[in-house]
């Protein structure tokens, strides 16, 4: 269970941050002086913590370095009801994760929350190799898989950047993860930015920052991953996708490790070392003119490639047991092996989408399972044709009048069938599911396998929304349901 640590001397900030947070995969702590955080961060060692600037015996300015000094890689965001937000960019400089201004807007504050408890994790749980036990394990004896082991295991302590190159879904972040918690960097910040989530001006402020007015929308001073991240290890994943203007800029920082922000003409200098992950053929865009060839020899001073499934299927039987053990815990089922049917399906299927198929198959499998033999009945249907799993004892869903409303809709001869259908039976799961948990967000996103702001955007395309601004650093939660 991951914990997030509220210091904020409003109750009703705790409250809120209690109601919308608290649930089965995230524990809630609160304090309301500096002192009780600090306490409370040296003995509860959170995941997160959420640090209000004025408290009332100490600033949260003063104790940041301490909770820093307990855990550097620890992600702190600060909240701020005060007129100027210099004293909060100049804590992101120093490390700190975010900052957001109060009232606080909920949709983002969930999705701030949501991408730090992931930074948290990239940071505190290792990536490890096939040797060791604890932690998120790259598997695999097979010949390739031992010689890619050995080159990150080389290349690890080294300063120097590295290209992971890769099909989707073969583990590119996981390698990067293990090259970072072997590296000498492991006590300092390790953060990841997929180039492809992102469009060109967005991806710019994000790696360098922005000021003010820098582009429609840039409202307030923003600091950059470079920046941010001076002394530890970013992780551009997709680096392929990554615009001509953003390479020259890419250029430049690791060339010379310096760069300006959006809109400014300021000099910065960060010292960072970057990992760059693609599953395209960067010598076939650098022959086509859409990545910069000095960009592609600065970034592959070290090339990693990580070798799809399909050449190395004696570690299926491995990956599938780790993932049956890891899924199984983490469900709480009973499925404790594989029939040896399965076994042989598992390792005669090609996996094209490499190890991220093989996690899902195991995945959808244990869910479907009964007993604690996972059987090839409950494999997905690409492994197995169109055989059906045995249907469970009291586990069948009345259809009640999906099946006429579909009808209907099909002879009248509209279009949007989908959201014609899936409206009223989303308003209804949510609905019940919400007046189950009484409206705890972080229960219901729990129950429903979302997080929380995939939840919060549902409810409010539903008209079931949860009221967008916080005022007086108070979160409102009303829905229509309850």
């Amino acid at each position: 269970m991951s914990a997030l640590l509220v210091i904020d001397d409003e109750e009703s900030v705790c409250y809120s941050f209690r109601r919308v947070f608290e649930g089965d995969k995230v524990r809630v702590l609160t304090a309301r002086t500096a002192a009780e955080g600090l306490e409370q961060a040296r003995e509860q060692t959170p995941d997160v913590i959420v640090l209000d600037l004025q408290l009332p015996d100490r600033s949260g300015l003063e104790i940041f370095s301490e909770i820093q000094e307990l855990d550097p890689k620890r992600p702190v965001i600060f909240i701020t009801a005060h007129g100027t937000t210099e004293t909060a960019i100049e804590t992101m400089k120093c490390g700190a994760f975010d900052y957001l201004l109060k009232p606080l807007d909920l949709d983002r504050l969930c999705q701030v929350i949501d991408r730090a408890f992931d930074a948290a994790r990239l940071m505190h749980v290792p990536a490890v190799l096939p040797a060791e036990e604890e932690g998120d394990r790259i598997v695999g004896r097979s010949s390739v898989m031992q010689e890619m082991c050995k080159a990150v295991g080389r290349t690890a302590p080294q300063n120097v950047n590295v290209l992971i190159l890769g099909e989707s879904g073969t583990g590119k972040e996981l390698v990067a993860r293990a090259l970072y918690h072997h590296s000498r960097r492991a006590g300092r910040p390790f953060l990841a930015i997929n180039c492809a989530a992102l469009p060109e001006t967005l991806l710019e402020s994000e790696l360098f920052g922005h000021e003010q007015g820098a582009f429609t929308g840039a409202h307030r001073r923003r600091i950059g991953k470079f920046e941010q991240c001076d002394g530890g290890t970013l992780f551009l994943d997709e680096i392929g996708d990554m615009s001509p203007a953003v390479q020259a800029k890419m250029l430049r920082v690791l060339q010379d490790q310096r760069f300006e922000r959006l809109g400014s003409n300021e000099s910065l200098r960060t010292e960072v070392r970057v990992l760059a992950a693609t599953n395209q053929n960067l010598e076939e865009l650098v022959s086509q003119g859409r990545f910069r060839k000095d960009l592609y020899y600065r970034l592959k001073v070290v090339t990693i490639q990580v070798p799809p499934l399909r050449e190395r299927m004696d570690d299926v039987p491995e990956l599938a047991h780790y993932f049956l053990y890891r899924f199984d815990r983490d469900l709480g089922m009973d499925v404790r092996t594989f029939a040896p049917e399965s076994l042989e399906l598992l390792q005669s299927y090609s996996w094209p989408g490499n190890v991220r198929e093989l996690q899902s198959a195991i995945k959808q499998a244990i869910l479907r399972a009964s007993g604690t033999i996972l059987s090839p009945d409950f494999l997905p249907e690409q492994l197995t044709g169109s055989r059906s799993p045995p249907e469970r004892k009291n586990d069948t869903v009345p259809v009640c009048d999906i099946e006429p409303l579909i009808e209907s809709i099909l002879r009248s001869g509209e279009n949007e069938v989908y959201s014609k259908v899936m409206e009223p039976v989303e308003r209804l799961l949510f609905t019940r599911v919400l007046h189950h948990t009484k409206g705890h967000q972080g229960q219901a996103s729990d129950l429903l396998g979302l997080n929380r702001s995939t939840l919060r955007t549902k409810l409010r395309s539903l008209g079931l929304a949860v009221d967008k601004v916080v005022s007086d650093g108070e979160l409102k939660a009303d829905t229509s349901g309850e």
